[in-house]
């Protein structure tokens, strides 16, 4: 096994998929990291996957689709005791994962981005974004007794088997919620680490859809019924 895995959920992603692998290649080779760059493809019908392995990214094919699903299928197949995941849609900076790196190693289980501290780059984030993601991050934060601040930041860290035996399981964007709460409820130590976000490098429409995708987050927050269960890992 190796020390760190960087996973990208991708769903044909050739537009930028290259730029996101190159920036953590950049990352293993100057901070000298045991570590795979690992594609989870949810159904790619352009070239992501030969990107992908030409870059010296390896490629695991889920078939289930969905953001969470793809993550899933991605944790799964990872070979690296760590996790370092995020988009590949050039929105996030894999080129400097110091203070990941860093928590991971030092025993969070869980690192989370903050995005709102870590600086939002001039049109990265919609306004609805901005008065959304804090209004159910608090909401969240009542609901799974946690003080994470961003609870959709997609750039995060954390301890593979941790994550394993955690049973995660929700297939959407909902994932992002999911992990978070069932971490909180394992009392696993969990820190937050001020990640930049950057303007989408893609010409085409994101695959957020931001009411659609915030009513699944709402519905899992008040309504998981794991919710009140301490988790035992």
């Amino acid at each position: 096994m190796m020390e760190f895995t960087f996973l990208m959920p991708c769903l044909n992603e050739s537009e930028t998929l290259e730029f996101a692998i190159n920036e953590a290649n950049s990352a293993i080779e100057r901070l000298r990291l045991d570590a795979e760059i690992l594609i989870a493809d949810n159904g790619s019908i352009d070239n992501s996957a030969e990107i992908a392995i030409k870059n010296g990214a390896r490629v695991a094919n889920v078939k289930i689709k969905g953001y969470g699903s793809a993550l899933i299928g991605g944790i799964k197949a990872a070979k690296g005791k760590y996790i370092i995941m995020g988009d590949c849609d050039g929105s996030y900076d894999f080129a400097h994962p110091d203070l990941f790196v860093q928590e991971l190693r030092r025993g969070a289980k869980l690192v989370m981005g903050d995005r709102f501290k870590g600086g939002i780059e001039k049109g990265a984030m919609s306004f609805s974004h901005k008065w959304g993601i804090p209004f159910l991050s608090a909401l969240a934060r009542w609901r799974f007794k946690t003080d994470i601040r961003d609870f959709h930041c997609g750039l995060r860290g954390f301890d593979r088997e941790t994550a394993l035996k955690l049973n995660l399981v929700c297939p959407g964007m909902e994932f992002a919620t999911e992990m978070i709460a069932r971490f909180a409820q394992s009392g696993e130590k969990i820190v937050q680490v001020p990640t930049p976000l950057r303007c989408d490098r893609r010409s085409g429409k994101p695959h957020l859809r931001t009411v659609r995708d915030g009513f699944r987050h709402l519905k899992f927050i008040l309504f998981d019924k794991r919710n009140s269960n301490k988790l035992e890992v």
